[in-house]
């Protein structure tokens, strides 16, 4: 059996990974598929927890666009993703994941509170845990929630799924001139501005050290790959 190069994972999702072909909402054959990938992963012995977002449903710049308090918008983001997390759970345990569903707000009927020691007990005995609503608070981003959680849980690496399959000096849909970058400093992608995660997020990795991995979670086996410790997306380190 292959030997991973991390322990320890933190997998950040988008809410946009669970549309599949739908325009909007979660298509769950699609979460299906995300769930056999992570199980894949996880059957590797890799200790794993997933941050999803809810870009899917409702983001909170798209409330603050028509008027809504950005408080109230992103409370409105948050119990977007803890759908997400519902659906994700779900998907798992479908494929036979002894999964746990961990929200920042306090939502006891459908997800158990964040406690810190609770959760690293949980990814001791291999169970995966999928992290929602952030960090529970207004004004930041599941970026932040995500370097935030890795960090608490003593994650090794945050392992960024995105659609593209790294950063680039631009982004590669508009600019065909575009290059991508197989690693870059995180002092690097603060002064270039570039897209990876926000300023408050890398920040935080820099100042712990902590490598994040930007690559396409439409590639074959990409979660695995990157494990691995193949070269796969893009090393932010």
């Amino acid at each position: 059996m292959p030997k991973p190069v991390y322990k320890r994972i933190l997998l950040k999702l988008s809410g946009e990974a669970l549309l599949g072909g739908f325009p909007y909402g979660i298509d769950f054959d699609r979460a299906l598929a995300i769930a056999r990938e992570i199980k894949g992963v996880h059957g590797l012995g890799v200790e794993i927890a997933v941050m999803i977002g809810g870009g899917n449903i409702f983001r909170g710049i798209r409330g603050t666009k028509v008027g809504i308090d950005q408080a109230s918008a992103d409370q409105m983001g948050m119990l977007a993703t803890v759908i997400n997390g519902i659906a994700l759970q779900a998907a798992l345990e479908k494929e036979g994941v002894f999964t746990r569903h961990v929200s920042a707000i306090e939502i006891r009927s459908l997800a158990e509170p964040f406690i810190r020691r609770r959760v690293i007990r949980h990814l001791e005995k291999g169970r995966v845990i999928v992290f929602s609503a952030g960090i529970g608070s207004p004004f930041f981003t599941t970026d932040t929630a995500a370097a935030q959680r890795a960090l608490e849980i003593h994650a090794e690496v945050i392992l960024k799924a995105t659609k593209v399959d790294g950063v680039y000096t631009a982004d590669p849909m508009i600019d065909p001139k575009a290059r991508k970058f197989k690693s870059i400093r995180y002092i690097d992608v603060l002064k270039k501005g570039l897209k990876v995660m926000d300023a408050t997020a890398i920040s935080l990795c820099q100042d712990n050290n902590l490598p994040i991995v930007v690559f396409d979670l439409n590639g074959k086996d990409s979660i695995r790959r990157a494990v691995l410790g193949e070269t796969i997306g893009t090393k932010v380190y």
